[in-house]
């Protein structure tokens, strides 16, 4: 599939895909064609029995993306404004609802919805560039694509509340410090690490890493014994699989296990 303002590559063996947003004269803020791209993107995913883990980066240096396009918003009526948040609203639960794990690589800067954009990943690897921040209070708008769901759950409530009440930005150092980003990188280096990263998750069992992040997903919005029934079902959905077989036949033989996804 083509796209307006998406780059996206696989690796070799096509299981690596880097979705890259791209807009970096724009500091690759998000327009409606940028929504709409990351919509019809990431709706493929589940489709798609190759793929074992994304990268999510933003071109250029400058960002990994600074939120709406607010020029592009300048003149909508407030019917228009509605109508584009329900695509990035859209987009944003496919990131989230992503069956393989999403990685997301930040240089620079990761602003409003880009911030939002970085947390609805799994987890993200950050340049000793980058800077974080839910500065919509400080226009009177609202984070509008689970900043005020993800960021509590990241980071804890009353950091969380600070910083979207009062729109301060964070530096990668205390990004990492208090848990936001799992990695800090040199400058240039987020989308190489997560690559790696990306690569390792992706010579592992792709049905047992797939269960495992829908176990961790739903688990955490439910009470512990509804868990761990959860992670049960997760559990059993695997030991029927042929990779399950592989693995353990590849253990016993001393050699890498060849997964297929079966």
């Amino acid at each position: 599939m083509t796209y307006r303002h998406l780059l996206v590559t696989r690796s070799d063996d096509r299981r690596v895909v880097t979705v890259t947003l791209n807009r970096p004269e724009q500091m690759n803020a998000m327009n409606t064609g940028m929504g709409e791209d990351l919509l019809a993107c990431f709706d493929s995913f589940p489709r798609d029995p190759d793929v074992r883990a994304v990268v999510f980066t933003g071109a250029g240096d400058r960002a990994f993306c600074a939120g709406g396009d607010l020029k592009e918003r300048n003149a909508m009526t407030d019917e228009a404004w509605r109508a584009q948040h329900v695509i990035f609203e859209q987009a944003a639960f496919r990131v989230l609802r992503c069956p393989v794990p999403v990685i997301a690589a930040v240089e620079g800067f990761a602003l409003a919805g880009g911030c939002e954009l970085a947390v609805l990943s799994d987890f993200i690897v950050a340049s000793e560039t980058a800077v974080f921040g839910v500065p919509e209070t400080t226009l009177g708008i609202f984070p509008g694509i689970g900043g005020t769901q993800l960021l509590p759950r990241i980071i804890g409530a009353p950091l969380a509340k600070e910083l979207i009440f009062t729109g301060r930005r964070m530096r990668a150092d205390e990004a990492k410090a208090v848990g936001l980003v799992n990695h800090m990188v040199p400058a240039g280096q987020a989308r190489a690490t997560a690559t790696q990263i990306a690569i390792t998750i992706a010579k592992n069992g792709p049905i047992a890493v797939r269960q495992a992040k829908k176990a961790i997903a739903y688990g955490a919005e439910t009470d512990l014994d509804t868990a761990m029934i959860l992670a049960i079902e997760a559990y059993n959905a695997t030991i029927v699989t042929e990779d399950r077989l592989e693995g353990v036949r590849a253990f016993n033989e001393k050699r890498k296990p060849e997964f297929k996804g079966k």
